[in-house]
């Protein structure tokens, strides 16, 4: 599809990704889906380019296949889907050195809408998923666990809040729930979309992730009505 666009959604756990998602897949016209590996793929495939595979591409006289290797993984991801707008959702997007792989390979212009929330109310909502499915963790737990990282996204969110040139738009979550309709059409006039009418009071997640993958049932929970979630 020539004329598809990529924008991207970032942020740290629980602050409303999943719920916003949902909200933008209402337009026929956006895919908001699950998290994604895409920016994982693209940095991995980036690195191997210029480190282990390098030479070989040299030697080959194909050191210009990076960009179009790299470059089509999103459209290889997205392939079966009909949306002209796809959203990426991934925590990583917002650090610097993705950015510049957005820039290069995407997009010159990267539209990154972060998802912002209180630390301690992000940390008070994962204690309390991880409650519902038997474990309790402690404050120090959640914020240093391997499988609940937040020290990392959270030096990428600092980043991205002092060296913001315009290709971030930082959305907090209670704007988000509190006032859904103009926090909504903040992010489309920031990405240049066409006005549309959201169902606020109806939301369905068309795209689910498997929380079994992750351990946590629920994590991703969306509720049909735009509310605060613990």
């Amino acid at each position: 599809m020539t004329d598809r666009q990529f924008y991207f959604i970032s942020g740290l756990p629980r602050t409303g990704t999943t719920a916003l998602c949902a909200v933008l897949s209402q337009n026929p016209d956006i895919y908001a889906g699950p998290n994604s590996p895409v920016c994982q793929l693209m940095w991995d495939t980036h690195t191997s380019c210029l480190t282990t595979a390098r030479e070989e591409l040299l030697s080959s006289r194909r050191g210009d296949f990076r960009d179009e290797l790299v470059g089509g993984i999103p459209h290889s991801f997205y392939r079966s889907v009909p949306e002209r707008i796809i959203v990426d959702r991934c925590k990583a997007w917002m650090m610097p050195p993705n950015v510049d792989m957005i820039r290069r390979y995407i997009t010159p212009d990267p539209k990154v809408i972060v998802m912002t929330r209180p630390v301690e109310e992000i940390v008070a909502s994962l204690k309390e998923i991880n409650r519902r499915n038997g474990r309790f963790l402690s404050d120090d737990e959640i914020l240093t666990s391997p499988d609940q990282p937040l020290m990392r996204p959270l030096a990428g969110l600092e980043w991205a809040t002092e060296n913001n040139n315009g290709e971030y738009l930082f959305v907090e979550y209670a704007d988000l729930v509190d006032q859904p309709a103009d926090t909504v059409a903040g992010i489309y006039e920031f990405c240049g979309w066409e006005p549309f009418v959201h169902d606020f009071g109806n939301i369905v997640c068309h795209h689910p992730e498997d929380d079994s993958v992750h351990g946590l049932d629920g994590l991703h929970e969306v509720r049909p009505v735009m509310a605060r979630a613990s």
